[in-house]
């Protein structure tokens, strides 16, 4: 029998129990891709990573993330827990301020915003644009009437998970939606890889969200790093945030899970042409072995 060490992090929150759990193992290298993947489904969060040294000369750590169904190539909230969690262990040589990840996608950039608590920042890979959906097709899915989306056409939009971006008229609208395994077969042609949903509403501060990912495992994740970059994206070509370089928004999402997350998005660059980075405070909650 060998222990394996891992931790448990709540991610884009300041409260313990909100937020996007995460298990991070940060000695992963001695387990093959079938038990990472088992493991993820015996944890059964939203994802679970294990880190193992780095192929890369550019980046501290190797990440691998999987859902309980699948391995992901790049992920929001694995990526920023991961991270907290390589700091805290002093997993993190020289700098601590500005360093990178080795994904699927390639090396993500990593910054640490100081202050009371550190905001943890990671720059959006390049986003892919994919196709167009119908309106009323997407509000059928999501158990809505036709009228309840904005005039903006759905898109899906890849910065390493495809996502279907779906604008919605208000928060109470957002909070209406809902998205099986039925509803999202709908929505798919033949060749269609797997694909999350994510239905919001723009807002003051930015936007409300939700985001629906069964065929990854996931009914409903309280927090889509991966998703708010290309959802930044979307806002901006569509004149519904802010395309301003140094603007910064926020992205509420998981409240109606009783899991509140806070994404904090920046720009940089006029419409982003400089990256688009994501970012959130990560909240410890448990140390744990797990024994096989």
């Amino acid at each position: 029998m060998v222990a394996h060490r891992y931790r448990v992090v709540d991610v884009f929150t300041e409260r313990p129990l909100e937020g996007n759990a995460l298990a991070v193992f940060p000695d992963g290298a001695g387990l093959d891709d079938a038990s990472m993947q088992k493991i993820a489904r015996e944890l059964n969060l939203s994802e679970t990573t294990f880190v193992a040294p780095p192929t890369r000369a550019d980046c501290v750590g190797r990440v691998r993330i999987f859902t309980p169904a699948r391995e992901l190539p790049f992920a929001g909230h694995p990526t920023v827990g991961t991270a907290w969690v390589l700091l805290d262990e002093g997993m993190v040589p020289g700098s601590r301020d500005r360093f990178a990840l080795e994904e699927g996608v390639g090396a993500v950039a990593i910054r640490l915003e100081t202050g009371s608590r550190p905001l943890i920042w990671l720059t959006t890979p390049p986003i892919q644009e994919g196709r167009r959906f119908d309106p009323a097709l997407c509000a059928l899915a999501l158990g809505l009437d036709a009228r309840d989306l904005l005039d903006v056409m759905p898109q899906l939009l890849d910065a390493g998970n495809p996502t279907l971006l779906v604008a919605l008229r208000d928060r109470a609208t957002v909070d209406r939606a809902w998205l099986d395994l039925a509803g999202l077969r709908s929505l798919k042609v033949a060749g269609d890889e797997p694909f999350c949903v994510f239905a919001f509403a723009p807002t003051p501060d930015g936007a409300y969200s939700r985001m629906f990912a069964p065929e990854y495992g996931i009914p409903e994740d309280p927090a889509s790093g991966s998703s708010t970059g290309p959802l930044a994206a979307f806002m901006m070509r569509h004149g519904l945030v802010s395309s301003a370089a140094g603007t910064r928004f926020v992205s509420e999402q998981g409240t109606t899970m009783g899991r509140r997350s806070i994404l904090y998005v920046e720009i940089h660059g006029d419409r982003g042409v400089k990256g688009i980075d994501v970012g959130g405070h990560v909240t410890p909650v448990a140390h744990a072995t797990l024994t096989l």
